[in-house]
């Protein structure tokens, strides 16, 4: 089977043609096997400018016009809404509801309109695979301590969900009936449990919980929030915690080749480091316990998953719940390709997306 898979980005949008097979081992039928052939489209800003959607369609179709004609193709969605996990049919319906940011701005809004577009350029139906916003937490995961504030699921989904995939196939365990945790160390950072291939928990990518980050605070002590409110703006407090916190704030740099350098010989970067590996080891046997038994695997995946000090350190904490897979990166090209494969291999059915009921008016 072949897929046009589509990721728009903030300043590019990645394209790849994948060949999607069957994988060898029949205990395992959603192991499957990829070949992509990968392009990349740069462009302005999509949230910072005015969007020429048809000028990136046309990019689109110039970038695909040698390959051949696809089974399909698929792009990477934005905010849409709680929705389960899973390969979802676009329609005009849904590409033009998500370019009104119904949740948000998101520079995957795109997604699902430019999968359209070349689809019904090749006469292929288009879909949108695992948006981040999907939402298969447990009712008791999503009570906060205060009535009214919900916890919510907000993650690395598309990355989360294939690495999850993959750890479990590493154990011989069919991803439906597998426990596992997965730690995405980027830009942002995760930490989710996976239980019979639904996200019951997690602790959100954004200002929600979970370890710091390279520029982002992570969870802090409440009566230290509270301080930094009542001390400056709102905007103001919103940027030091996404901006300038993490280890930014304790170090000084958010790039992690020079990290990873000065921790031989700089104290408080080492010790950033171990604090680091400290509260991912943490969370990680926080979330193995939001599952109902051991888990299978533990996988840590996204840029932070190539600091090998950090990761053994990480290993050494938490090796004894479960074997430890590193999927070092972002597969989110792999992710999409996989998820429309399953489709298109019969191997799950595609969901079909209605537009949510309109509120009060």
């Amino acid at each position: 089977m072949l897929a046009y898979v589509i990721n728009p980005g903030s300043t590019s949008t990645k394209l790849a043609l994948a060949e999607i097979e069957r994988g060898d081992n029949p205990a395992l039928p959603s192991q499957l096997r990829l070949k992509l052939t990968r392009a990349e489209i740069e462009h302005s800003a999509l949230l910072s400018a005015p969007l020429d959607l048809g000028s990136l369609e046309a990019d689109l179709s110039a970038a695909a016009a040698d390959w051949p004609d696809p089974d399909a193709v698929v792009a990477h969605s934005g905010l849409i809404g709680h929705l389960e996990s899973g390969a979802y049919r676009v329609t005009p319906e849904l590409a033009g509801w998500l370019l009104t940011h119904p949740h948000g701005e998101h520079t995957s809004n795109v997604g699902a309109a430019l999968a359209l577009s070349l689809a019904e350029q090749r006469g292929v139906n288009a879909y949108i695979v695992d948006p981040p916003d999907v939402d298969e937490l447990l009712p008791e995961a999503r009570v906060s301590g205060l009535a009214g504030v919900e916890r919510l699921s907000r993650l690395h989904t598309l990355n989360a969900r294939l690495v999850a995939r993959r750890a479990a196939h590493e154990q011989g365990v069919r991803f439906q009936d597998a426990r596992v945790v997965v730690a995405h160390l980027g830009g942002s950072v995760s930490v989710s449990a996976f239980e019979n291939g639904r996200i019951v928990d997690t602790t959100g990518a954004r200002l929600d919980e979970g370890p710091f980050t390279p520029s982002r605070a992570g969870t802090l002590p409440i009566h230290s929030v509270l301080d930094l409110a009542y001390s400056r703006p709102r905007a103001e407090l919103e940027r030091l915690l996404l901006r300038e916190s993490g280890f930014v704030s304790l170090t000084g740099t958010a790039d992690l080749r020079e990290l990873e350098r000065r921790e031989k010989t700089e104290g408080r970067v080492k010790l950033a480091a171990d604090a680091f590996a400290h509260q991912v080891a943490k969370h990680i046997g926080a979330y193995a316990a939001a599952l109902s038994a051991r888990p299978h695997a533990i996988a840590v995946t996204g840029g932070i998953a190539r600091w090998n000090s950090v990761v053994d350190r990480i290993e050494r904490r938490v090796g004894w719940i479960a074997p430890l897979s590193v999927l070092p990166g972002e597969l989110e090209l792999e992710a999409l390709a996989e998820g429309v494969g399953r489709v298109l291999l019969g191997l799950e059915e595609a969901r079909e997306w209605s537009a949510p009921p309109a509120g009060p008016a």
